[in-house]
């Protein structure tokens, strides 16, 4: 601790452990105001950053250069193209090359925009970083003041006031009862300062994330531009030449190739088709598996069967029962029927 932090701390303790309640509930609330001023500026940084609209042109770059395909320089031309006279493949890639060019152009200006605004960001991220520190360092001494104001007021101040107190004197008890009062209210500042003290130790790594992210994004376009799109132009020179120097000797290339892929396409076939034969020739009349398979249901169905009868004999059973049961109470109905009609007898 430097000597002026010490001095300011020991002015801020005493002035508000002498103060009213006014001046503790006050006191470090412009230290916390300044919390409001940081979230609102990297809530700004936030909203007027579009890592949407950086990373468009990055991705069209990308996608542009991929989709130019390179290794179809120098490819064959058929018989047809050669007897119509149509343009050789290089002559094509180059056409294409400067339409891909003049994208590639206009997406480097884009990048090159966006790379300034994020440089402005990175740069307005240090500045927003050393004024959060600066008022973490505030925070701090006004909770090292609060706290020791509070040990003042714990060993000096209200032990005196507790002693006139103890006289009887009524204005003194008073005073006693306020001053612990403004205590209280001194500690519970200090344990807000505290919070807000955690508030802006959070922030200081967030802005450190975000400014870490517009680095990255800062250099991933300095790379594209700087290495991708160099790289892909000499590719695209060495496809060129190596695929004129192909065409020198293409009918003869072209010949040996054909004669190579007839070799290797007969053998190819042959060792296919008598693979194919031989599986079949190997075969028995019944493949295992199916008579397996067939011997399960066959097993299966008896069991059914079996299963059925059973099941067809016990409901039969039960059936005969409930018949039985039906005529019985069906002859008692109808006894009971022919007693009710029958004449009284005569004396």
């Amino acid at each position: 601790m430097t000597p002026e932090r010490e001095q300011r701390i020991a002015a801020l303790a005493a002035a508000v452990a002498e103060g009213d309640s006014r001046a503790i509930l006050e006191f470090g609330a412009a230290a916390q105001a300044r919390v409001t001023s940081v979230a609102d500026e990297m809530l700004r940084g936030v909203r007027n950053k579009d890592l949407g609209a950086a990373a468009a042109p990055l991705n069209e770059m990308v996608a542009t250069l991929r989709g130019f395909e390179v290794g179809a320089v120098g490819g064959e031309r058929s018989l047809i193209d050669r007897l119509l006279g149509r343009a050789k493949p290089v002559a094509k890639v180059l056409q294409r090359y400067q339409e891909v060019q003049s994208q590639i152009e206009t997406s480097i200006v884009k990048l090159e925009d966006h790379k300034t605004a994020l440089m402005r960001d990175v740069e307005l991220l240090d500045r927003l970083y050393a004024t959060t520190l600066e008022w973490f360092h505030d925070l701090a001494d006004h909770i090292a003041a609060g706290e020791r104001a509070l040990a003042l007021l714990d060993s000096e101040t209200i032990p005196a006031k507790e002693r006139e107190a103890a006289t009887g004197d009524m204005l003194a008890a008073q005073a006693l009862r306020d001053l612990r009062a403004r205590r209280d209210e001194l500690e519970r500042r200090v344990h807000d300062l505290k919070l807000t003290r955690q508030v802006a130790m959070q922030a200081l790594p967030a802005i450190r994330v975000v400014q870490e992210n517009d680095k990255a994004l800062v250099s991933k376009i300095t790379s594209t531009i700087v290495n991708t799109v160099p790289l892909w132009k000499q590719q695209l020179t060495l496809a060129v030449t190596i695929a004129r120097a192909r065409e020198a000797g293409g009918d003869l290339k072209a010949a040996t190739d054909l004669t190579n892929q007839l070799l290797t396409a007969n053998a190819d076939a042959l060792r296919q088709s008598n693979a194919e034969i031989r599986a079949q020739v190997e075969r028995g009349v019944f493949d295992i598996e199916a008579v397996k398979r067939a011997n399960e249901q066959l097993v299966g169905t008896i069991e059914d069967t079996l299963r059925i009868a059973d099941e067809g004999r016990k409901r039969r059973a039960e059936a005969e029962a409930t018949l039985l049961s039906l005529e019985a109470e069906l002859k008692q109905s109808l006894a009971a029927a022919k007693a009710r009609t029958a004449p009284p007898a005569q004396p």
